[in-house]
């Protein structure tokens, strides 16, 4: 029976890892959202802040974002029309996350590249 309950404890973990992982999942994702959290907000300035991203990903990426509702497409109706993206709001409860992984990512790097121990 114990067995059984380890099984499910497995289960109740990685279906809601998974199911986090499927919307940010990928090589661009993260690296959107960072840029747009940081003050990036049309296509061009996203574009250059990601080094190696095309056009054609930037704009699915972003159009999967918008999907999830972490990324707002806002139209500014001048001349000529801007288009600019921003995080929704519902994106901040990812910045824990980023940077829960930027710190792994440090130690990590350190540890692998340096020898030294991961800080604690």
């Amino acid at each position: 029976m114990a067995s059984k309950k380890t099984y499910c404890a497995c289960l109740d973990t990685i279906k809601p890892v998974r199911d986090a992982l499927d919307v940010i999942n990928g090589k661009w994702k993260l690296s959107i959202i960072i840029s747009v959290g940081v003050g990036n907000e049309r296509f061009t300035d996203i574009q250059e802040s990601i080094p190696g991203i095309t056009p054609k990903v930037l704009a699915n990426e972003l159009k999967q974002l918008e999907q999830h509702e972490l990324i707002r497409r806002i139209i500014v109706d001048d001349y000529p029309v801007k288009i600019l993206y921003r995080l929704d709001p519902y994106a901040e409860t990812l910045t824990p996350i980023i940077y829960a992984l930027k710190d792994w990512g440090t130690n990590h790097r350190r540890k692998i590249f340096r020898g030294d121990s991961p800080a604690s």
